[in-house]
């Protein structure tokens, strides 16, 4: 007798990305390119190049892999953000993975902006984001989650989202930081999110953290979004951002990254 299994097997997306960028008579210039599976690069060129990931399977979900990585050789700068918000959907069943990792050479600088993560009700997933950063290397790196989509009156009750994100200099922990969703840590409590939909970190790492504290503390406030600063030494920043829904707070992210970077956002940002 013949069985016929009528359980499905779902397609899952897979997916890698790696850039490699070089400094060379003061410019940075792209050195190497691999693309696999649903992650793609685009390099938009300047004096400090933008490097643009994208995921073409339009979301992620149980199962699911996805690698992001960028290489700066020394003296090397370059921005890297996403093309759109990466979205995390419900999980049938396992979680997906998603790893970022980015080599700092000596005396380079990076800013990782991607732009929001939006997590749906049941989503599963883990993170893992490490930046490496060689001797007298500097980054600036952002981290903004959001909770379902407001406009569609979405409240995400249980999800499973794990992120670990580390800076390193030299094998040395410069900054570590490890969140967890799940149902307990959404309830609208102090000891939660105290009904904030959108949180978002930012970190730069870097000398004179204390003067650029100063600069800063003037535009933190905001009446839609609670935001707080410190600098823990001279050579770090820390920011925290949380409110009600994403669009307040990307918008006061937006100002507050201005005044970090000192330039505009990447082009592929809308505010």
């Amino acid at each position: 007798m013949t069985v016929i299994s009528t359980q499905s097997r779902h397609q899952r997306s897979t997916g890698t990305a790696s850039v490699a960028m070089t400094a060379q008579a003061g410019r940075t210039r792209l050195a190497g390119l691999r693309q696999q599976g649903s992650a793609k690069a685009i390099i938009l060129d300047g004096p400090a190049p933008e490097v643009v990931y994208l995921n073409t399977s339009g979301g992620l979900t149980g199962g699911d892999r996805l690698e992001y990585r960028l290489g700066l050789g020394a003296q090397a700068r370059a921005t890297a953000t996403t093309q759109t918000a990466e979205r995390v959907y419900r999980a049938g069943e396992g979680q997906a993975r998603i790893s970022l990792r980015f080599d700092v050479g000596e005396g380079g600088h990076l800013d990782w902006l991607p732009q929001e993560t939006i997590l749906f009700e049941r989503a599963s997933a883990r993170r893992c984001t490490e930046i490496r950063l060689g001797r007298d290397a500097t980054c600036l790196s952002v981290e903004t989650l959001v909770l379902g989509r407001a406009a569609m009156g979405e409240v995400p009750g249980e999800l499973a989202f794990h992120d670990w994100r580390e800076v390193t200099r030299e094998g040395r922990p410069l900054h570590v930081e490890a969140l967890k969703f799940d149902a307990a840590r959404l309830r609208p409590s102090r000891a939660g999110l105290d009904g904030a939909r959108a949180v978002a970190s930012v970190v730069r790492i870097g000398p004179g953290a204390e003067p650029t504290l100063a600069l800063l503390r003037p535009a933190l406030r905001d009446p839609d979004c609670r935001a707080v600063a410190s600098a823990p030494d001279d050579a770090r920043l820390v920011l925290r951002l949380m409110a009600r829904d994403g669009w307040p707070l990307r918008r006061h992210l937006a100002r507050l990254l201005t005044i970090l970077r000192a330039a505009p956002l990447p082009r592929v940002w809308q505010i």
